[in-house]
């Protein structure tokens, strides 16, 4: 990497970080251009040589909250004997987390700006490549992988080559699966707080298992 992209992804941490701030203590709704670049320590003009807009900022900011969810992965698949029950646990994980955060985690799948997310998300690892670092190896395509439905794909794949899926049906699996938990990711959101994480991350779970045995085609001891 050159002075020139060091000193561009060097700029772009300042105003990242600064909009993560305000996120957590305020709330993404309160997120401005001004208040960023204020805290960054630039003027508002100077966001918009590293950033298209605002929205785009807050996306990149928003990744920051995959943070403790990537972290705590390791220990959720720990006791995983296989592929399936890996799958099983990465859900149980992302649904905890995701459900804590809905707006973050809406924002960042399912935003206006989500048919970027691919270079988003290759951008904001290469300029915070220490967030990943000490994952496990086999999950790296996953987190690396560019939307909810390539990451899902990836751990369906797996599962497939393991013996338990047809290839012809996994894009059928795939998209059952991501439309299911979408649903509930803005039920969450509807309720105000309402609900309870840890109950709703249990039933879609739940539907989530129910999704994927009724495609098995083979199950091993």
């Amino acid at each position: 990497m050159d002075k020139r992209e060091l000193k561009r992804y060097r700029n772009m941490s300042y105003f990242i970080d600064a909009a993560v701030q305000i996120m957590d203590e305020e709330g993404i709704e309160f997120v401005t251009i001004r208040k960023v670049a204020d805290l960054a320590g630039y003027n508002s003009a100077t966001l918009y040589n590293y950033f298209e807009s605002l929205d785009e900022l807050i996306l990149f900011a928003s990744i920051r909250h995959l943070k403790e969810y990537i972290l705590n992965l390791k220990e959720y698949i720990k006791s995983a004997n296989n592929s399936l029950e890996r799958y099983y646990k990465i859900w149980e994980c992302f649904c905890r987390y995701s459900f804590s955060r809905p707006q973050i985690y809406n924002n960042i799948f399912f935003g206006k700006h989500n048919n970027s997310i691919s270079q988003i998300i290759k951008e904001y690892y290469s300029i915070f490549p220490e967030e990943l670092v000490g994952q496990l190896e086999e999950l790296m395509p996953m987190l690396l992988s560019t939307d909810l439905y390539a990451r899902n794909l990836v751990l369906l794949s797996k599962i497939q080559s393991e013996g338990y899926l047809n290839k012809s049906d996994l894009n059928d699996v795939n998209e059952m699966t991501i439309l299911l938990y979408n649903g509930m990711l803005v039920k969450v959101l509807n309720s105000e707080n309402q609900l309870k994480i840890e109950d709703v991350s249990q039933k879609t779970l739940g539907y989530i298992k129910q999704v994927l045995n009724s495609f098995i085609i083979q199950k091993r001891e």
